[in-house]
């Protein structure tokens, strides 16, 4: 049996696709030679690895049990690549960063302006996503680390606190100069949340002391910025972090009020696997994305 890692990565690239044509251009290779790499692979292997129908390819049982164990072999090939850089004091090609949806458009910028300038010639690959698909992907080896909200509390992730902020509330603009609410009134008015997945939607209702998937009156959003335009019709009130206070509310008819302390707040940090080789320099890249923050934060 002879395998190759080209053939193990365009199969672990048309499982994150689920599309030849797709997976095809994220190798930068042609549809039709792509088929031709999977069928061998198949042929070698001796049982299909995909299910295959004109819109989509779905895994097999046996697909998704060589997938689990393909992830393994390219991720210690990967990092063996990230040792022997690290080893000779090289620096990082390549930086695979992911970050949930209520930091990265609020970040971003200023984080990779400090990575690119810390770190000339490093290609950053920014996944932006859900936490759970985050934790699933770095697990796998297809990110190096990621910028989520804390605590984490997977043993084989290791953890760095970056930042603290506090969450803000979002109201219509004519409630401009009323009392902030406390959490019993707050409680009563309709709370506009992010769709289920979010960690920011899990801390709102952590602060309201609500429970996620009882029936309320309420109505869910995909981003901040669809919250905010909702509280701005009227529709109810929103928790927002400070981050995204400036960037969210600045052409929106809303006002913006603050808690009283305790006020709700979330600690932003970095993880990675611990395994990883380039650990010791995740923690210098932790620091440029910490003064990158704190230089945001100063700004607005």
């Amino acid at each position: 049996m002879h395998l190759t890692l080209k053939q193990l990565r365009y199969f672990e690239a048309l499982c994150r696709q689920g599309h030849f044509g797709r997976a095809a251009e994220a190798c930068a290779i042609s549809q039709p030679a792509l088929s031709m790499q999977i069928k061998e692979l198949e042929d070698v292997l001796g049982a299909k690895l995909f299910e295959r129908s004109a819109r989509q390819v779905r895994l097999t049982a046996f697909g998704e049990a060589f997938g689990k164990r393909a992830r393994d072999i390219l991720r210690s090939v990967d990092e063996l690549g990230d040792f022997a850089r690290a080893a000779q004091n090289r620096a990082i090609g390549r930086l695979r960063i992911g970050v949930i949806p209520t930091v990265a458009p609020y970040l971003l910028p200023s984080i990779i302006a400090n990575l690119t300038k810390a770190y000339p010639g490093v290609d950053i690959h920014v996944r932006e996503t859900l936490t759970p698909i985050l934790l699933r992907e770095l697990g796998e080896g297809r990110l190096d680390t990621c910028i989520l909200a804390l605590p984490v509390s997977e043993p084989s992730f290791a953890e760095v606190a970056l930042f603290s902020e506090e969450f803000v509330l979002v109201r219509p603009g004519a409630d401009a100069g009323k009392p902030v609410p406390n959490l019993e009134s707050l409680r009563e008015m309709r709370l506009l949340l992010l769709e289920e997945g979010h960690c920011l939607r899990d801390q709102a209702l952590s602060f309201c002391n609500l429970r996620s998937g009882l029936p309320r009156e309420s109505l869910d959003g995909s981003s901040l910025s669809t919250l905010v335009q909702m509280v701005s019709s009227g529709i109810g009130v929103t928790l927002i972090p400070e981050m995204a206070m400036h960037v969210e509310t600045r052409s929106a008819g809303v006002t913006i009020a603050h808690f009283k302390k305790p006020a709700p707040t979330r600690t932003i940090g970095m993880i990675w696997r611990k395994t990883n080789p380039l650990a010791g320099e995740l923690l210098h890249i932790a620091e440029a994305v910490r003064l990158a923050a704190s230089a945001c934060k100063h700004s607005t």
